[in-house]
């Protein structure tokens, strides 16, 4: 059974996973009209995995026995000066949510919430990954600039990012 401050701590982060996936799709847009196509496959890939985060939160809240409690995602921005701030704004937004997934397992620790804190511990090592893939393109994108042929390739690279669903074993 959850304590109510990890139960609402828990929904807080679910809907924070959702708009995670929203914002991706907006980036993913804003590619797609930049005719990066590779940059927006690599956004809508992000996008899914999101998405997953974010049911990975609604059945841990439901098989605790608590109460989902869905709000409102709000509008996430659409328009970046250039492909290279756009990859910035989701590493700043990557670090921002490992912050809260360490804040929720601190509060995990103060809840004496042992079950949290270990279905926690996959969403941490994710983190670490999730910070560490967008920090790489960041990197390229800051050696090759704005455009160019450097940039076409990093898109081309991007547009082999393949989704995979863990729920059909890829």
């Amino acid at each position: 059974m959850l304590t109510e401050r990890m139960h609402k701590a828990l929904n807080d982060q679910l809907q924070a996973e959702f708009f995670s996936a929203y914002l991706y799709l907006a980036m993913a847009a804003y590619f797609e009209d930049q005719g990066l196509v590779g940059m927006a496959n690599w956004m809508t890939v992000q996008f899914r995995e999101e998405q997953l985060h974010g049911l990975k939160f609604y059945r841990y809240i439901a098989e605790r026995g608590g109460r989902v409690e869905l709000e409102a995602i709000g509008k996430p921005q659409r328009d970046w000066p250039s492909p290279l701030a756009a990859f910035e704004a989701a590493l700043a937004h990557e670090r921002m949510i490992s912050g809260r997934i360490n804040a929720l397992a601190d509060l995990s620790i103060s809840e004496k919430d042992h079950a949290t804190h270990a279905m926690l511990q996959w969403f941490i090592s994710e983190q670490v990954e999730e910070e560490a893939n967008v920090v790489a393109l960041v990197g390229k994108l800051r050696m090759v600039g704005a455009q160019g042929p450097g940039l076409f390739m990093i898109d081309r690279e991007m547009g082999a990012r393949a989704f995979a669903d863990p729920g059909r074993g890829g």
